[in-house]
Parts: structure tokens; sequence; C-alpha cells
């Protein structure tokens, strides 16, 4: 029996087999693809369709893609986002050529090559006290234009009924907010030099975050089913902190972001985290994490698959998995399709595993490549 795309992606979630596993590709900056291989995507399937960015936003340098190409990606998922106020995005659109590029919280990116921009505006780097943290001019998460597109959006993709509707507001979450405002290695210093300043710097940050995504979920009402958060806590080979510190310090942060958005809709929780991050695997099972992203199989312990399913498989669904290190941007389409095959027979022979690039596709891959993965999907991804 063929399923609808959003069946599909409910019976994966649920632990239960689909008929093929569901393909999370396009929707968001975690399981999207640069502008660079769109481009190139568009031009390889003789799409037209305009270079249109995540966010309407250039800097992130993320691809919205168009409706033809999603289609042909085999993608089971469609997004809903929020975006940055009317003014800042007005303000950004008519700065002056290559100049900072600021967003609503004061924080912001430098090009640091013609076209490419990398996160170095941090307006609170210099700041160790509670004090700073009260004179900071906060943004302000009501501003209507922040979300007055979403309801139509939802409701329109609800009324359509057929892809798994995965609702994404760009918040970057408490630690990786706390990076943007300080930079990264500045905060994690002051977790350990300031922590009284480092937590009430995180919990304000949850306080402003919570503004924003009770508007969102308010105006999604029920036409969501996924709703993306995530915090990157892990390096190839470690995590940022210890399991004890991410316990003592942002694990509550985490438990209670999580728990008001589960008290205010139905919709399953997507935690997106880079890097090693299995010893806190049973932290997110607990905090009632559904699904786990994005399986950076290069990055210690994850690449054993086998004791991810073993141990989690039917406690959370994975997503993700298909490596953008090196398999993505260097393998041979060949290489690429036995890969997909090998993840899909370890992850997905009873459900719990949803087929996605490890994190966005990147500048590096190869149109062809992006083809081989979802195709090796609809080839051996079937039962």
């Amino acid at each position: 029996m063929t399923l609808t795309p959003r069946e599909r992606v409910l019976m994966a979630i649920a632990n239960e087999k689909p008929d093929r596993a569901p393909i999370v590709l396009g929707v968001s900056n975690a399981t999207g693809i640069k502008m660079k291989p769109y481009r190139e995507l568009k031009h390889l399937l003789g799409i037209e369709a305009p270079d249109n960015y995540l966010y309407d936003w250039p800097e992130l340098g993320t691809a919205a893609i168009d409706e033809a190409t999603m289609l042909r990606l085999h993608s089971d998922v469609r997004g809903v986002l929020d975006l940055e106020p009317a003014s800042v995005l007005e303000r950004n659109r008519s700065r002056a050529d290559h100049a900072d590029y600021i967003d609503s919280w004061g924080s912001g990116a430098k090009e640091i090559k013609p076209g490419e921009w990398f996160p170095m505006v941090h307006p609170l780097a210099a700041a160790t006290t509670v004090e700073e943290l009260d004179a900071h001019p906060w943004p302000d998460m009501n501003d209507p234009t922040r979300v007055a597109h979403v309801a139509d959006q939802a409701q329109k993709l609800a009324d359509d009924g057929r892809f798994a509707i995965i609702a994404t507001p760009w918040l970057l979450f408490p630690l990786e907010r706390a990076f943007a405002m300080q930079g990264m290695d500045t905060f994690l210093m002051n977790m350990a030099l300031y922590p009284e300043f480092a937590e009430a710097l995180l919990w304000k940050l949850q306080g402003v975050c919570k503004e924003l995504m009770g508007t969102f979920l308010k105006a999604l009402g029920p036409n969501v089913d996924i709703i993306k958060i995530g915090d990157d806590l892990g390096t190839q080979q470690s995590l940022l902190m210890s399991p004890d510190m991410y316990r003592r310090v942002l694990k509550p942060i985490h438990a209670d972001w999580i728990e008001f958005i589960k008290a205010r809709t139905d919709a399953k929780v997507f935690f997106h985290t880079d890097g090693d991050v299995f010893p806190l695997i049973d932290d997110f099972v607990e905090m009632g994490i559904d699904i786990l992203n994005p399986i950076q199989t290069s990055a210690g312990k994850m690449a054993n698959l086998e004791e991810l399913r073993d141990r989690y498989g039917t406690k959370i669904t994975f997503c993700g998995a298909i490596d953008t290190q090196k398999i993505l941007p260097h393998g041979k389409p060949d290489e690429i399709r036995a890969e997909v095959r090998r993840v899909i027979d370890i992850l997905g022979p009873a459900g719990g595993y949803m087929v996605s690039s490890v994190h966005t596709v990147m500048n590096d891959v190869p149109a062809e490549n992006i083809l081989a993965m979802v195709d090796a999907v609809e080839e051996y991804g079937r039962t």
C-alpha cells in the first residue's frame, strides 16, 4: 500500500514501518541545501525557479527550495518558518554593499569573502554581569510581522494534506543564541569563570525565545506535525561541555523548553544537535525529545549505528545519518547509493528512521550526489 508522505512520516515517528523510509530535506537550515548546489540542481533538472532564500535571509545562504524541486527530491515534509521583523528585513536589504548583516538581536555576520558570511558580530562579547544583561536592548518578539504569514501557510499545507508539516522558528535556542551574543569561545569560558552570569544569560534567552514560540505555536494552531528546535552540543570526538555540566546547567533549560512546547501543541519535538552526543541520548529521551537529528556519523560513537539502534531504536526516531563530510561531497553516486542502503538497512528495518543529510547540504556537494541520495531511498528504502 502506498502511503501519503505525511502518513509515511507519522508512521516512522511512531516506530511503525512505512512503505519506505521518509525523506526530510529542504525545510530548515538543519535539513536544507545551500544556494550553490540548489542552483546546480535546478540546472541539472531543467527547472526554472527563483533563487529565494530560507527565512528571506541571503546571508544565511540556505535556499528556499521550489515545489518542483522538492517533488523531485521526494521530500516528505514541508516547512513553515518565522521571519525577522519587517523593519529588520528592510534595513538589511537597503544597507550598503558588504556591510555587516545585523539581526533583531543585535548579533550578526561579516562578509569574509564575496558572497560568504560568518557570524562575527557579538553584541554582548564583553559582558560578564547580570546588570549588563538587564541593560541590553532585547528584541520585540511580539512584532506581528514575524508570524503574520504563518497561519495561512500552515492552513494551506494542512488543507492539501499530503505532506508532514515541520515548523522551524529561527531562534537558535539558548546555547547557540548565547554563542551569537557573546561568541562561542567567550561564552564557554564564561560558563566556567562567571557561572552565575552564564546561567542568567541562558535563562534570559530562554524567556525571550518563549515569547516568540508561544506566538508562533498559536498561529500554527493544530496545523503542524513536528516542531524543530536544537542546540549544537557536540564536537567530532566529544561534547562541548561535560555531561555533568550539561545536566546541571543546560538540561533544565531544555526540559523547560520542551515542556513549554508540548503544553501548547501535539506536534512531535525534533531536536537538532551536531557532534558526538551519544552520552546525552538518555537525557534526550527523558526530556521527551521525539526525533533526534542529524546523527553525525563522522563524530565519535554516533558512527556506531548498530548500537544506536539497539539501545534507542524504540525510544526515539533518528533523522539524518547520511554523511556530509566525506560521502556526499566526495563520493561517487554508486558510493552514495551504497551508503544510503547501509544506513537504511541498519536504522530503518523496523521504522523509527527518516533519511536526511547530516546537516545542510553544503556548497561542495555536487547536484548529482543529491539525486543519488534521494533516488537510493526510493530504490532501497521501500518495504
